[in-house]
């Protein structure tokens, strides 16, 4: 994903360029993509960046009129209207499009960058101070990846950058890998790789002479938890008043937007409150080579109900033709932030920016609003591990346990979308500029507001969506939620029986219904479930047209000798799969993702299959 990378040392300078032009290189993956470095030697702070052309943070780096303040800032910013107007007023000279407002915003707030609202990270150097501060968003969803060497504190918005220059630090973290198995994620600030902690959500870090000085906090959550909630008819009128007057924010820029529609209720919500012209917002739902699924059938209805052209992209055969490069570019891109499963969201995404660079979606509207809860911990699949990697996926259950008692919006705003919703981000975020409404400040804080039964609803959702377009509110959801008639309780149980068959049918299939699928195979049972709600089906893909990759991939003589595998596991899981009288479909995943991991994070050989862009880093040394 685009950010910023560096280090601060006091070691010579043209040692620390040259480590720096390094890491710039690791996040060179597009050639959309544009970079450039800043050196402050005397505060022994070297600086890099990548952007996409056109973002909200292409321009960097940007300085005040005395240039004694420089700031370069990645991801975006959703100011109050008036902003940069005001700062203008106030007598700084810049040019008010743009993010250039940024720099004079930390003039005139000694709180900075607390007042920020969006997914950012950002380095601000301040050389009439003599220090430089390091800081990212309060939920922690731009991330900075770091390193404290003897020598050097290394940061990075991509974990690659700072493996790239510290060859010792190419090493599985049992307790992280144990958790990504088990939870889909890394928890706590963990990564995949020894050495490598990720900056907590916040953060403010300041470094003088070189060397880092202090670790403060802007935010704490428990400022927004220690509100009292309101009663149901006060929550649901704040929230309808916050959501309606920030939502504009969201479509500012210079940048073309495309609307991610679903059938679902979050996109819903913003498109009858954004009530477009007609013909002005492109929009687009993703689908998979059985026909529309109900998210497509249901999108075409809300995108017609708008007068806005609406289109389906499809992961189809050429996907399926092109599996292994786009499944070991996904780990690749995200630092296994992802497993290979999310491939297909990296194919769609490319597919997507040919109709918008920037993606408006409902991200986070179902976990902030009604306590929507994405991944939860699976145990070792019998077997297939060893003992002492089976204790990790454990440990990583009984940490997983703790934060599942906090606050809902705690937990889904600090917790699962940094840990765990990151990855996906991060991984449509290398092809497009995501926006969300859902994470906006002021909605989050007013979430914690919420009474219990407004966070286990979806009432408020509704509602929101009749008042704002009560034509909307009439189609049901992909899951028969919302509509009316009398026909609609009935339709709503056949949609959710459909959706839930699905699922064991494909991913979820117990053992026991494979083993009677694969004896009713001929019947060709699979057509009448699969593809009604999902549009990636990974049991048949790995058992059918994947079976090769699979096999030749976690049957090679390197994988099946991996300290955590238990070779004999790997060969019977690989070998019932693939016959399609069990089903191994996510531990396939994980296996395969932590192979490809190995390859190309691990073994040095591994990394030189995705290098960067010339282009962009002839960019980059022509304005160091």
């Amino acid at each position: 994903m685009p950010g910023i990378v560096g280090l601060i040392t006091k070691m010579p300078r043209d040692r620390a360029e040259a480590e720096l032009l390094q890491m710039v290189e690791t996040l060179c993956h597009e050639d959309f993509y544009v970079a450039g470095t800043w050196a402050e030697e005397s505060l022994g702070v070297y600086v890099g960046w990548v952007t996409q052309k056109g973002s909200f943070s292409d321009g960097m780096p940007l300085q005040n009129e005395r240039r004694d303040v420089v700031l370069v800032f990645s991801g975006e910013e959703y100011p109050a209207p008036g902003t940069a107007r005001r700062l203008k007023e106030q007598g700084h000279d810049f040019n008010p499009d743009g993010p250039s407002y940024l720099v004079h915003a930390y003039e005139e707030d000694p709180r900075f960058p607390a007042a920020l609202n969006g997914r950012f990270h950002g380095l601000l150097i301040d050389k009439s101070r003599g220090a430089a501060s390091l800081f990212n968003d309060r939920y922690g969803m731009h991330r900075i990846y770091y390193h404290e060497a003897k020598n050097a504190f290394y940061f990075a918005a991509e974990a690659k950058a700072i493996l790239a220059l510290r060859p010792e630090l190419r090493d599985l973290d049992p307790i992280g890998a144990g958790e990504f198995v088990s939870c889909g994620c890394t928890l706590e600030g963990r990564t995949l790789f020894k050495g490598v902690s990720l900056l907590p959500g916040a953060s403010k870090w300041t470094f003088r002479d070189g060397s880092l000085k202090t670790k403060e906090k802007y935010f704490e959550i428990k400022e927004w938890e220690s509100h009292g909630p309101l009663d149901s008819e006060s929550y649901y009128q704040e929230i309808r008043s916050v959501f309606s007057r920030n939502l504009p924010r969201y479509f500012e820029g210079q940048q073309h937007i495309g609307m991610s529609l679903t059938g679902g209720l979050d996109t819903r919500m913003v498109l009858a409150w954004h009530k477009p012209q007609p013909g002005a917002l492109p929009c687009y739902t993703y689908g998979g080579m059985r026909g529309d699924c109900q998210d497509v059938v249901v999108a075409r209805k809300v995108a017609q109900a708008f007068g806005q052209p609406h289109e389906v992209i499809r992961a189809g055969e050429e996907f399926l033709a092109e599996f292994p490069h786009y499944a070991e570019r996904a780990v690749w891109l995200t630092d296994a932030s992802v497993d290979v499963s999310r491939a297909p969201d990296l194919y769609l995404s490319e597919k997507a920016r040919q109709i918008a660079p920037v993606r408006m979606t409902g991200l986070y509207g179902g976990e902030i609003l009604r306590g929507v809860r994405g991944f939860k911990p699976v145990g070792p699949e019998t077997g297939l591990f060893t003992p002492e990697f089976a204790s990790a996926m454990v440990e990583a259950k009984e940490t997983y346990s703790k934060f599942v008692q906090d606050h809902p919006v705690s937990f889904a705003a600090f917790k699962q979308a940094p840990w765990y919703h990151y990855g996906i981000l991060a991984l449509e975020q290398a092809q497009l500029s995501v926006r969300s409404p859902f994470l906006d400040n002021d909605l989050v804080r007013t979430a914690f507001r919420g009474p219990h039964s407004a966070l286990a609803s979806d009432d408020v959702c509704l509602r929101l969506i009749a008042e704002g377009n009560m034509g909307l509110r009439r189609i049901p959801t992909d899951r028969g939620v919302g509509g009316v008639g009398l026909l609609q309780a009935a339709s709503r149980g056949f949609l959710e029986f459909l959706f839930k068959a699905e699922y064991a049918y494909d991913m979820g299939m117990p053992q026991w219904l494979a083993r009677a699928d694969h004896a009713l195979s001929p019947l060709g049972l699979e057509r009448l479930f699969l593809g009604n709600h999902k549009i990636f089906h990974f049991r048949t893909w790995y058992r059918d047209a994947l079976a090769g990759y699979v096999r030749e991939t976690l049957l090679d003589s390197r994988s099946l000798t991996r300290w955590y595998l238990n070779r004999n596991g790997v060969e019977s899981m690989v070998q019932r799969h693939l016959k399609g009288d069990r089903n191994y479909t996510n531990q396939i995943h994980q296996v395969l993702t932590l192979e490809v991991v190995h390859r190309l994070f691990l073994e040095s050989t591994g990394r030189e299959r995705f290098r960067g862009y010339a282009g962009v880093m002839a960019t980059a040394k022509a304005v160091q």
